[in-house]
Order: C-alpha cells, then sequence, then structure tokens
C-alpha cells in the first residue's frame, strides 16, 4: 500500500520527480520505485492531469479501438495466476474455427473496426499454417485493416512466417521484468529470458511490439513495478497493455487479493509521461475491477479500447480471471454504449488503423 502521505514536502519531492519525466522520459529504478510506493491522491491527480494533457497534444481527442477476437481457451502453459492454464480442470475450453474467426472479423469491419486482434492461450492447434491461411484471409477481405497477433511465444521462424501473411503487430506481455517475481508467477519451463528473446526477435522482425504488465498480482512490489518501468523506458514498445490482476479461484492465485484501479490508473500515467506517442489501452481488466475503471484509465493518459468480437456463446469461456465483463457494454456490437462512455471524458472513438504515431 502507498504511504499516507500528508507534509507537502513529500508531495513537493514527487512534484519534482514528476517534472523530471515530464523532462527527460526516464527516471531511475529507485525514483520510480519512490513515485509507486509513495503514491498519494494528490499526487496521482497531478499525474493523471499531466499524463491526460500529453495524450491530446500527440493524439487530439481520438481513442482508437481494437476489436478483440479470442480464439482459443486452450493453452499449453501453467501459468499460476491464468484461468485457462492447462491444470486447471475446471477451465471451459473452446476453439474457433477459421470460418468463425474470418466471420468475427466481417463482423468487426461492418462496425467501424479497422484493427483486430487474434487472441488465445498457447494452443498448438494454431501452427503457423493455421494462422497464416487466417491472416491472409482476413487482409484479403479487408486490405485497409491490421492484423494483431497475441500467442505467446513462438520462434523466430515462426513469428517471421506469421509477419510474411500480413501481421504487423503482436502482443506478448513480459508479465514481470524481476526475474525473480517471474519465477514465482511461472512453471519452471518458461523464463523470462525466453520471453525477452521473443520480444527481440518480434521488434527485429518488424512488428509494431506490445508488452505489458500485471498490477497488484501476488508478491509484486513497488521495486518490481519501477523494473517493469525501466523496461518498458528502455524498449520502447509501441503498445503497453496493463490491467489490475484479478485472481480466478481455480488457480494458485485463486484467495489472493487483486489489485486496484487507483494503482492501475496511476501507472497507465506514468506510462503517458515516460513514452508520449505509446498506445495505451484501457483494458477490460480496469473495467472489470471498478464499473467505470475503463473512463478512469482514458482521462489519465490510456488511448485505446479494445471491445470483444467474439462469439457471445464463448465470452464467458475465455475465462482468464473471474467476473470478466464479457456480455454488456465491453462487446464490439455494443459501440454505441462504448462510444458514449469514451465522450464522458472528453474523447472520441475513430474509424481508424490507430498506428502508433511517427
Amino acid at each position: 500500500m502507498p504511504h499516507d502521505l500528508h507534509s507537502s514536502e513529500a508531495d513537493e519531492g514527487l512534484a519534482l520527480l514528476i517534472d523530471k519525466l515530464c523532462r527527460t522520459r526516464s527516471l531511475s529504478l529507485g525514483e520510480y520505485e519512490r513515485l509507486i510506493a509513495q503514491r498519494t491522491p494528490g499526487t496521482a491527480r497531478e499525474l493523471a492531469s499531466r499524463a491526460d494533457a500529453v495524450r491530446r497534444q500527440v493524439y487530439g481527442t481520438k481513442v482508437f479501438t481494437r476489436g478483440l477476437i479470442e480464439v482459443s481457451s486452450f493453452c499449453k502453459n501453467d501459468c499460476l495466476y491464468c484461468g485457462i492454464r492447462r491444470s486447471n480442470a475446471t477451465a471451459r475450453r473452446y476453439r474457433l474455427s477459421a470460418d468463425e474467426i474470418v466471420k468475427c472479423a466481417d463482423t468487426g469491419y461492418d462496425l467501424g473496426f479497422r484493427t483486430f486482434v487474434l487472441q488465445g492461450g498457447e494452443d498448438t492447434f494454431f501452427t503457423d499454417d493455421v494462422l497464416c491461411g487466417i491472416i491472409g484471409r482476413i487482409r484479403a477481405a479487408h486490405p485497409d485493416c491490421a492484423v494483431t497477433l497475441s500467442f505467446g511465444e513462438r520462434s523466430r521462424k515462426s513469428y517471421e512466417r506469421l509477419h510474411e501473411a500480413g501481421a504487423e503487430r503482436y502482443l506478448l506481455r513480459h508479465e514481470a521484468a524481476s526475474p525473480a517475481l517471474y519465477r514465482r508467477w511461472h512453471p519452471p519451463e518458461m523464463s523470462l529470458e525466453n520471453r525477452m528473446r521473443c520480444l527481440s526477435d518480434l521488434r527485429e522482425i518488424g512488428y509494431a511490439v506490445g508488452a505489458g504488465f500485471m498490477v497488484g498480482a501476488p508478491f509484486q512490489t513497488a521495486a518490481d513495478l519501477a523494473c517493469d518501468l525501466r523496461f518498458i523506458e528502455r524498449f520502447q514498445p509501441e503498445m503497453c497493455g496493463i490491467g489490475p490482476f484479478i485472481p480466478q479461484k481455480d488457480t494458485p492465485f485463486g484467495d489472493r487479493p487483486a489489485g486496484t484501479a487507483e494503482q492501475t490508473v496511476y501507472l497507465l500515467s506514468l506510462l503517458r509521461l515516460m513514452q508520449p506517442k505509446l498506445l495505451l489501452p484501457a483494458t477490460t481488466a480496469l473495467g472489470t475491477i471498478l464499473p467505470d475503471g475503463r473512463e478512469r484509465g482514458l482521462a489519465a493518459g490510456a488511448n485505446v479500447v479494445m471491445p470483444n468480437l467474439s462469439p457471445l456463446s464463448v465470452r464467458k469461456k475465455y475465462a482468464l480471471y473471474d467476473g470478466k465483463l464479457c456480455t454488456g457494454e465491453e462487446a464490439a456490437q455494443c459501440i454505441g454504449c462504448l462510444s458514449r462512455r469514451v465522450q464522458s471524458v472528453g474523447a472520441n472513438i475513430v474509424i481508424d488503423r490507430g498506428d502508433v504515431k511517427s
């Protein structure tokens, strides 16, 4: 928990760090840790105001949409926090066919989406051949759209093939930049070194790369989050997805407390000040933990929302965590509802691929 600081001297010290971040786009690990550990309501308001101003300076009032298609709840991995981990015998498994995925994209196009995010567990069914076929069909039908993939760790050769097939962006959250914390969240066969290798490969191949991390997860400290911010500062991804940790009852972390919207929004603001051109989603997890969480994220520097295009019949089955929004205003079909939410914080959804500002 952040310290309850009341002294003007302490607040002034944090304000000086915020000034420095705005000027240099860089802080030391210790400075990031201090900003996180000593967060106060006043500091959060100041940070959000500055981040909102920076976002408006770069992107105006534009908020970009991504049509999310959750293609499979099968996963070969056994991450301790994830509801679709392979050891979860109660998970409801499904796998969309190529035709179903393409149909979701067709529906999304008619609704105004110009980026599609194909996301799933690390399901071995989705070989390079299968994915390349799906990417090719979507790009042929909608050449003015971007295809983003989020299928976890793959070989460099696989990433190259998918890129050649027409995928331009890849989302791979690094989860935790602290090696010790990464080990506590993942099975022994997974490593931070390989995750970083994947991110490096994606960057070298030419993808627009998305990284990201959880907020308020088990064993996580302010020092760990400082490591995450320092990694983002140095790696400079085009996108960064963060959201509060939300437990899933059938995982080893099922009884752990959730992260908070307040800390997540605070970190969104820090990310915007650090990297003004960043594509920064107000995530479904943020909207799950707090009814107006996404609005708060947008007002504090975020500029992307990702409504769900998956068939209604499978949305509840893609249960990475408990309580996920899956039937209401987060649905792509209710783009009008979402538009009104976005407008409530002085922004506007646009029909656009939403490329990172050059």
